[in-house]
């Protein structure tokens, strides 16, 4: 039997966790919507987050081996929907990496000041930044989780220092010279334009990521009370962050010169430029760069075990399924993910600017990534058949709340996919957006298909 080694404790899994759900680019996101996105980060929390926090929780503790998500789906729906479920999870990253390494890049031109943001539309500065980001935090996890799991650490430090800074300035900014974007009742309704509707999916992604750390496993120490001391300590600490972040922004700057891209730090150095702590801003910099990094290093250490598990189940090749001799790491399935994402880099920028790029690559991982967790809510409903432990963290209130709260986070997942395939009024060729975000999704289902098919064929014969 391959054997990894055990090397992630309590505090690496909170930190983990955070990295992997908390990330500054969503507050930017949310803050451009308006006052109304702090009334939607609770509705995403209670109708998203609740359902995926207590399902991650009863299914890790049923079921705490290697392979996470994938194992759920697996036990609850057969071989084929577990392969599906892992192979659209690995693959929702290979989008998701490029998307997170651009936000990097974008905000890592404040280190430099005025003089480097001349490059903020160059999309050679931005694939070079991103293949750069790749390299690093890929070499970092073949090495090993015991050296990679300082890169997630370090960016989830980095997370929350860089929110808490933004959250100090923003309430000093109010404080001294009044909110720059209106907050009343009336503009924290949520608009139910096509234009508001459509962020409602990314900031109901921005709270995935608890799931992540069971993929993991075998090594975790004690997995089965480790991961739900995490899980919940993470949950509130991230929804805190997030709604008191986006309400900092809104202070410190009207929400109309928000982006995407940049929101963040422009928040942050526009509050510094007015109480006269402008060189504060590199170092803020830093802080929200290391943060994305430390996201794509925590991703790549979670996504790459499920091809690992495949290859071990011979769904994949099995070189997938092999250990590096000295580091016991899955190598060939974390190059093999590297080198897919380093494509999409390229393909994500096709037609279309930078921003546009961004939003493509944004709404392919929200596509790929959901249509894992419509399996696990619906595995959660499943597997209620099964007897409990009693080392099971069950939902409470039993078997009756275990099925509303799963049937609730698929519903929320369902119409957060259909959402994410709209494309935003700033994008200059809607048509094409939606063929290249909707075509290349159906296209990693499609190929998840025969590479099962070839790989059951391939088991059959051994």
């Amino acid at each position: 039997m391959t054997q990894l080694k055990r090397v992630l404790g309590f505090r690496d899994l909170l930190l983990f966790y955070i990295v992997t759900s908390f990330s500054l680019r969503w507050v930017a996101t949310a803050a451009a919507a308006g006052p109304s996105a702090l009334v939607i980060w609770v509705i995403a929390a209670l109708g998203l987050y609740v359902p995926l926090v207590f399902t991650v929780l009863e299914l890790s503790s049923r079921y705490p081996e290697e392979g996470g998500i994938y194992v759920w789906s697996k036990r609850a729906f057969g071989p084929f929907a577990g392969f599906i479920t892992g192979w659209t999870y690995w693959g929702s990253n290979l989008p998701y990496f490029p998307g997170l390494l651009y936000f990097a890049a974008a905000n890592a031109l404040f280190i430099g000041g005025t003089s480097w943001q001349g490059l903020a539309t160059n999309s050679g500065y931005f694939i070079v930044f991103a293949m750069i980001g790749l390299m690093i935090t890929v070499t970092m996890n073949v090495v090993g989780l015991d050296v990679g799991k300082w890169l997630n650490n370090l960016g989830a430090a980095a997370g929350w220092i860089a929110a808490v800074l933004l959250m100090m300035l923003g309430f000093v900014s109010w404080y001294r010279f009044g909110a720059a974007t209106p907050i009343t009742p009336e503009t924290l309704i949520p608009s139910t334009s096509l234009k508001d509707v459509i962020f409602w999916s990314t900031i109901a992604f921005a709270f995935g990521g608890v799931e992540a750390g069971s993929t993991m496993g075998e090594e975790i120490r004690d997995a089965r009370q480790t991961i739900p001391r995490a899980i919940l300590a993470a949950g509130a600490i991230v929804t805190f962050l997030y709604i008191a972040a986006t309400l900092a922004v809104l202070l410190a700057i009207p929400k109309e010169q928000v982006s995407g891209l940049q929101g963040a730090m422009q928040a942050i150095q526009a509050i510094l430029v007015r109480v006269g702590l402008v060189w504060l801003a590199p170092l803020a910099a830093v802080l929200v760069t290391l943060n994305a990094l430390g996201g794509v290093g925590g991703w790549f250490a979670a996504t790459a075990r499920l091809p690992f598990v495949a290859g071990i189940d011979r769904f994949l090749p099995q070189a997938f399924g092999r250990l590096h001799p000295q580091w016991r790491t899955p190598y060939v399935a974390l190059l093999v993910q590297a080198a897919i994402a380093g494509l999409f880099i390229f393909l994500g920028q096709a037609k279309t600017s930078v921003r546009g790029a961004y939003e493509a690559l944004v709404s392919m991982g929200i596509i790929a990534y959901f249509i894992p967790f419509l399996f696990m809510f619906a595995s959660m409903i499943v597997l209620q058949r099964e007897p409990a432990g009693p080392d099971v963290i069950r939902v409470p209130g039993g078997k009756p709340v275990a099925i509303l709260l799963a049937a609730v986070g698929f519903a929320v997942t369902a119409v957060s996919i259909v959402l994410s395939c709209i494309p935003a009024d700033e994008e200059p060729d809607k048509t094409f957006f939606v063929v290249k975000v909707v075509g290349l999704s159906l296209l990693l289902v499609a190929i998840g298909a025969v590479v099962y098919v070839l790989g059951r064929s391939r088991g059959n014969k051994s």
